[in-house]
């Protein structure tokens, strides 16, 4: 019998040994090499050879608890024999679209249940995708319910791999045509592939140890498979930490090849799992259910993986021009009159200052689509002001619907109505307890459930008229495991394979996975649960508002960026924690979610003024941007500290929204291709092997460098530049990168931000609002490469109207600049604000000599040159954007 960790009866398995496990089958030198069969930690010799596996004896580290030895992994005492018995090749065809075959295995694997007969189709999608399932062709099990490109009927011609295959023992080979390089590859004879129904296990070798993804968790960027790692996947209210699962699970990895090339693998499955790495070095994907659904993209750079990614799993949304502004919230104002006193203060500040906030503490007991009318009374009266000032407001709803007043609280007496809540295992209502007290949780995989949500919605908003949602504790949380009568016994409850989870329960923090879904069982859809509240709110806002909303989720799954947003979660006001908000944010990008920001300042805990001063400046260039802390924790917001804090933090606010313009574009760009909006040093540079690490560093496109202070007391950042021309973006003054670190000033007052010779920005002065700063005039800035060339654009729309691009209601203007000219050409020519569209200022870098003078469509225009720093700005001009310009000096 397999107890779990709290004692319970797990399973009951009958293990048959499989193999002799003699020397020759077990002799395997290369330890990096053994793949582990016995994952349900601890092994022991008896348990793994029963299994009919290979035992090296060995003792874990004494300062290691039984949750540690399933977290953080070394090599196996406990791991398969070269001979273990898994599927062969029975069949297999070419077929118009690629491949199909037939697997099957006559041994019973330690497992129960295996499904001995299974079918492999492999689709040759796009020439850089392909796609295969290993599915039960006899039972149809649970496959994951998101919208991906239709399987074609054709090859794709041309593509630009190669498959091969072994029939026994079976394995599949998935390489580059032009240089070989493994993209996918299952030959392994000591990494067997295993399918029983609540164990699916398979292995690949990696092209390098250069890995990233497989999240979310809290982390360096780079997942360096030179080291044994494990990655557990299950959705879990955590505050972030190392070695555990966190809100989310993203089954998705780019892997950099020997010579700076750049595939990517994801596995469409959203059962709770494990993702080990080994320094072999390879990947081994381990979960409890569903079916195998892969997809292979070939890049060759890293953005072209993510663009390939984001094609199979969708676009990212577009978001409001607003929602790259400021944004401010903490929890528990405590009152009304706090909340006002917090808004005047920092609107007397005159910093931008866009979004504000309400947590939980606004509600009536915590309920949804409430609010306090005693400790919040006139709070409507608030949020007519906050749109009389140009502002917007976002609150917060959590999925926990109260079940503590019958017949007087309307968004659970019309659930219930309607059967839109989680079932239990006895088909009734599940109870969990939240922050309301009992509650019971929305299936939004139902069908009435959007209707319900949006219903909701719309009555409160008619109260309280919200811009946006913060979808918060939908993992979704609980604060009882299970429910609060506990959860059943069976097979689904109490699977015979735990991943190394926090706690080794499934239920733990949240609510039982044999509990019912509309579409299936709990235990197939929680890590989902996220994903189908936010499609369910952005629905809803969309039929509600009528234009762009945001939506930010702290739960996430494979496609969230195509409908919302996400934040990373109760972090700590550390120094520590700020830096790993960089690589969050860099790893969301790669999952299709380029809107994440993380908590400025922090959540947790009493800041400081330091810290605080370099986290605003860091999180002016984070996608979102808000400014967010806990009940407990002294007042962050800018005005709550001294004077010259306050203006340091108001210009790194007007730093920001002078790029507007250009970070909007980015967003453009990101829905348009799916191309990440801030990506690391690697994705430009890939054949620069230095920069694979860096995460300290990033970039916001091309265009911009951002090396921000991450130290306390720090005024010097060492920061890496690659070989290329790169502009501080303050004073124009040029930097020749050689590839390799330099030292750089960073007093308090500065983030240092260097721009990349070659990029145009389109850049607009700054006001207190977008809603004020969209009226203002564009500018541009030329930052010259070492040819003499710069190249951007600019993409404008209304900033809040539903598919301004697929309807064709947008400008997009292209800029080139050669020594002696800029020149503006429009593409697209299909908004027409009120206010016009109007350039009056040029700032133009790395120009070698002093001009005698410079024109504006042919008229005389005020040159101004710093021979020193060899920046011209050209001004006194008024030229519309939406007719050909052209800039000339001499």
């Amino acid at each position: 019998m397999l107890r779990n960790n709290h004692g319970l009866l797990a399973a009951l398995l009958i293990f048959v040994p499989l193999c002799s496990c003699d020397t020759t089958v077990c002799d395997i030198p290369n330890k990096n090499e053994r793949f582990d069969c016995h994952p349900d930690a601890p092994a022991t010799s008896t348990n793994c050879q029963s299994r009919g596996c290979c035992w090296q004896s060995g003792t874990p580290s004494k300062e290691q608890s039984e949750s540690d030895v399933r977290r953080v992994i070394n090599v196996p005492y406990c791991f398969y024999p070269k001979d273990y018995p898994t599927y062969n090749v029975t069949a297999w065809k070419e077929t118009d679209y690629g491949y199909t075959a037939s697997l099957a295995r006559s041994t019973p694997s330690s497992w129960p249940n295996d499904v001995k007969a299974l079918t492999l189709d492999i689709w040759f999608e796009t020439a850089q995708r392909l796609h295969f399932k290993i599915y039960d062709p006899n039972t149809k099990r649970y496959e994951v319910p998101i919208r991906t490109p239709p399987v074609p009927h054709q090859k794709a011609r041309n593509p630009e791999y190669i498959v091969k295959y072994r029939a026994s023992p079976f394995g599949i080979t998935v390489t580059r045509r032009t240089n070989g390089a493994i993209l996918f590859d299952t030959m392994i004879d000591s990494a067997p592939l295993i399918f029983a129904d609540q164990f699916i296990q398979i292995s690949s070798q990696l092209s390098t140890h250069l890995l990233y993804g497989i999240g979310g968790r809290k982390s360096t960027l780079l997942h360096n498979a030179s080291s044994w790692q494990q990655f557990a996947m299950w959705a879990r209210d955590q505050a972030p930490q190392f070695n555990t699962n966190l809100y989310g699970s993203h089954p998705f990895y780019i892997n950099i090849e020997r010579d700076g090339l750049s595939h990517g693998v994801f596995l469409l499955n959203s059962n709770a799992m494990d993702v080990d790495i080994q320094p072999m070095p390879a990947v081994t994907f381990r979960t409890i259910g569903g079916i195998l659904d892969f997809y292979v993209f070939t890049g060759p750079s890293t953005t072209s993986v993510v663009q390939q990614y984001t094609e199979v799993i969708g676009r990212p949304q577009m978001p409001p021009y607003w929602a790259l502004g400021f944004h401010l919230c903490r929890y528990n104002y405590g009152s009304v009159q706090k909340l006002k006193l917090v808004i005047e203060r920092n609107r007397k500040l005159k910093i931008p200052y866009e979004v504000q906030w309400n947590d939980i503490d606004y509600m009536d007991k915590h309920l949804d689509w409430t609010y306090d009318k005693v400790a919040y009374a006139g709070l409507p009266n608030v949020v007519k002001d906050i749109h009389n000032y140009g502002q917007k407001y976002v609150i917060i709803v959590d999925p926990g619907i109260s079940t503590d007043y019958p017949g007087k609280y309307k968004p659970y007496d019309e659930g219930l109505k309607s059967g839109i809540f989680v079932r239990n295992a006895t088909g009734q209502p599940l109870i969990g307890r939240v922050w309301p007290g009992s509650t019971v949780f929305p299936d939004f995989t139902h069908p009435g459930a959007a209707e319900w949500w949006y219903q909701q919605m719309k009555d409160f908003h008619d109260v309280l008229p919200f811009d946006g949602l913060w979808t918060d504790m939908n993992e979704p949380s609980n604060f009882v495991d299970g429910s609060t009568v506990g959860c059943t016994q069976n097979r689904l409850d109490r699977p015979p394979y735990v991943p190394g989870i926090a706690e080794n329960v499934l239920q733990a923090k949240t609510i039982c996975p044999s509990a019912q879904q509309y579409l299936s069982s709990h235990y197939n859809l929680h890590n989902m649960y996220g994903l189908t509240e936010v499609q369910a709110t952005q629905s809803g806002l969309h039929k509600l508002l009528g234009k762009r909303s945001l939506v930010v989720s702290r739960s996430s799954f494979p496609s969230l960026g195509h409908f919302g947003s996400h934040w990373s979660g109760d972090i700590s006001s550390t120094w520590e924690d700020l830096y790993y908000s960089i690589p969050a944010i860099l790893e969301y990008q790669f999952y299709g979610i380029p809107m994440v920001g993380a908590d400025i300042c922090g959540f947790q805990h009493d800041t400081t003024e330091e810290l605080c001063v370099r986290w605003m400046q860091l999180g002016a260039f984070y996608p979102f941007m808000r400014n967010h802390n806990d009940d407990t924790s002294k007042d962050q917001d800018p005005a709550a500290f001294s004077a010259s804090a306050r203006q340091i933090m108001k210009t790194a606010l007007e730093l920001r929204y002078w790029l507007l313009p250009y970070f909007y574009t980015r967003f453009h760009y990101s829905h348009l291709t799916g191309a990440p909006v801030v990506q690391p040093l690697f994705s430009h540079y890939p054949h620069d092997k230095n920069t694979y690490p860096i995460d300290k560093q990033f970039m916001w496109g091309s265009e911009l460098l951002i090396s921000p202070v991450l130290d306390q007391g720090q005024t010097e950042v060492r920061a890496y530049f690659p070989a290329d021309l790169w502009y501080d973006i303050y004073s124009g003054v040029r930097l020749t990168g050689v590839g390799s670190l330099v030292t750089i000033k960073a007093p308090l007052e500065k983030i240092n931000v260097h721009v990349r010779g070659g990029s145009i920005l389109p850049l607009q002065s700054p006001n207190v609002t977008t809603t004020q700063s969209r009226k203002n005039p564009f500018e541009i800035l030329v930052a010259f490469n070492a040819s003499g060339l710069a190249f951007g654009s600019l993409f404008w729309d209304d900033g809040e109207s539903l598919d301004t691009f697929e309807s064709g209601k947008y400008d997009f203007i292209e800029f080139n600049a050669r020594k002696g000219s800029v020149i503006s050409k429009v593409v697209k020519m299909g908004y027409h604000p009120a206010s016009g569209l109007y350039l009056n200022n040029v700032y133009i870098f790395g120009v070698s000599q002093a001009p005698k003078s410079a024109t504006v469509n042919g008229k005389m225009a005020i040159v101004h040159y710093n021979p020193q720093t060899q920046v011209l700005q050209i001004n006194g001009f008024s030229v519309d954007l939406l007719n050909m310009i052209s800039i000339k000096w001499q």
